[in-house]
């Protein structure tokens, strides 16, 4: 199961030793650590431990640092998506959003720290070479900054309101969201240094993944209004903001997670052709996305 075993818990074990060991005014560690700990089901960072454990299990310990970053990422970024200035949501997975908690100042503050605390925690893994810390850190701010996920997170609410077509929805999600699971496959293809064959289809399938993940977290906020989904709120509703569902209607976007799911199924296979290893594990993140089909 995806979301328990003993690689969440390695990774919940050293994400609060990180927390533990920061140097941090209590004032700021209390909000990064009240987000941290939502309730998340650490989906990026599982992607990218699971993908080192599959091709070579003796490596998931040196891929720890770099999963907790992407979590840091990943954590911030939520902190901003909910201020009143962005989506402005006060509750994110049943609990009060950071600035409902603590207050507006302090959840944009705790977001920067855990930005930057991200890619200090890259520059001093002492388990990787300087040339791969150096290509992650590149890949992970790529991933983050103004050509990322910051920009996808603009368009979006540049989008509200407005009519999109598909396209235009799918280069915002990509950005907003596909590019850190793109980041976490990128990831495990340093770290492991695979060759250019294996990390081309890491990469396509955590593409596939991204815009699966998406497409189900739509059809979620449609067919089941009454739970939230890894931080997926009612904001999508409320600010008018183009969905798959409302660009393609229900069906078809059940049918364009149909396809994305058996690309990503695909893909599997040829690593497996490639690598000589099971991807069962990877497939078994596919599994949830079916639920609403």
């Amino acid at each position: 199961m995806i979301l328990g075993g003993p690689l969440r818990s390695k990774f919940e074990h050293a994400l609060q030793e990180q927390v533990l060991s920061l140097k941090s005014p209590l004032e700021m560690v209390k909000p990064m650590v009240y987000s941290l700990n939502s309730g998340g089901k650490r989906l990026r960072p599982l992607l990218l431990l699971s993908t080192i454990e599959v091709l070579n299990p003796k490596k998931v310990d040196q891929a720890i640092s770099t999963a907790i970053a992407l979590e840091f990422i990943h954590t911030y970024s939520l902190i901003h998506d909910d201020l009143p200035a962005m989506d402005n949501d006060e509750l994110r997975r049943g609990q009060p959003t950071s600035h409902i908690k603590f207050d507006e100042a302090t959840a944009i503050l705790a977001g920067d720290a855990l930005q930057a605390d991200a890619f200090a925690i890259l520059s001093k893994d002492e388990s990787l070479q300087a040339h791969q810390k150096i290509a992650l850190i590149r890949e992970l701010a790529h991933a983050t900054g103004s050509s990322g996920m910051v920009a996808g997170q603009l368009y979006d609410i540049k989008a509200e309101n407005k009519t999109i077509d598909i396209e235009q929805l799918q280069q915002i999600h990509l950005m907003k969201t596909g590019l850190l699971f793109i980041f976490a496959m990128k990831a495990a293809s340093i770290i492991l240094e695979t060759d250019q064959d294996e990390k081309e289809l890491m990469i396509t399938f955590g593409q596939h993944y991204g815009v699966a993940y998406q497409i189900h977290n739509d059809l979620k906020d449609v067919i089941d209004l009454k739970e939230e989904v890894d931080g997926l709120t009612y904001s999508d509703i409320i600010n008018h903001k183009s969905t798959y569902p409302s660009l393609l209607g229900v069906e078809q976007a059940k049918v364009s997670l149909v396809e994305e799911i058996q690309l990503a199924r695909k893909v599997l296979k040829d690593l497996e052709k490639v690598s000589h290893k099971s991807f069962q594990q990877l497939d078994n993140f596919l599994t949830p996305l079916e639920k609403y089909l």
